[in-house]
């Protein structure tokens, strides 16, 4: 980005920039260490997770109060004013990135003794490495105003709402063979939704990276891949 006449604008700028990426890094590490809680049933883990919110809630306070500053002084135009404005999407979605983390460990908390499927965890495991990455991605893509980047991380969002589907029939399947599993299992189809909003909200942040960018919304349709609403099952479908 090219330096201005007011040197303070630049800091303010970098400012905003500074908190958004360590925003991104808590959210980062909270939804690593909330799916290594429930892979291992830590519930000291869990605890941590839950408390490290608090730092992000404080942090996307402080870009909103920044930006609003920033506007009332600098009165940005163009490529400026989306820059401050990004920051303030971005903000918002990895504040709700990290309120999706908590839930998730508030899971792992609520089922620490629950019935045991390793398959599903696995499973829940697996979509939510590919939501980490595209966290990850979509994060580098903000911090080097990389569009190309970012619209991968967009176009792959049907994959995830796909393996949720997926995990939603084998639990619901879990649940109709045995309703001793009914709990456990509802709590994992609400764990394994939140890290499905976790990879909306990741392409929720590519969009602001292309307004960015570009200078305009993105016009197309987001692919999506979601059918837990409309699952079936067929009868005596074994659960694996």
């Amino acid at each position: 980005m090219p330096d201005h006449i007011v040197a303070s604008f630049d800091a303010d700028l970098r400012q905003l920039r500074s908190a958004a990426a360590e925003m991104g890094g808590i959210c980062e590490k909270m939804l690593a260490e909330a799916v290594t809680a429930l892979v291992r049933r830590d519930a000291a883990l869990a605890q941590e997770v839950i408390k490290a919110d608090a730092r992000l809630d404080a942090l996307q306070r402080e870009v909103e109060e920044k930006a609003i500053m920033t506007i009332a002084r600098r009165q940005p135009m163009a490529m400026d004013l989306r820059d401050v404005v990004s920051a303030i999407r971005i903000s918002g979605d990895l504040e709700r990135i990290g309120d999706l983390a908590k839930n998730c460990a508030k899971r792992t908390l609520a089922i620490a003794d629950g019935f045991q499927a390793q398959r599903i965890v696995t499973g829940l495991q697996n979509m939510a490495d590919l939501v980490m990455r595209q966290l990850t991605d979509v994060l580098d893509a903000y911090a080097q105003r990389d569009l190309e980047r970012a619209m991968d991380v967009w176009r792959r969002d049907g994959s995830i709402d796909a393996l949720y589907t997926s995990l939603f029939r084998e639990l619901l399947t879990y649940m109709m063979e045995d309703p001793r599993n009914i709990t456990f299992c509802a709590h994992l189809l609400f764990y394994g939704k939140n890290v499905e909003r976790i990879g909306d909200h990741t392409t929720n942040i590519a969009e602001t990276v292309h307004y960015l960018v570009t200078g305009q919304a993105l016009s197309a349709e987001r692919p999506k891949d979601d059918r837990a609403s409309q699952a079936r099952l067929e009868p005596d479908q074994p659960a694996s």
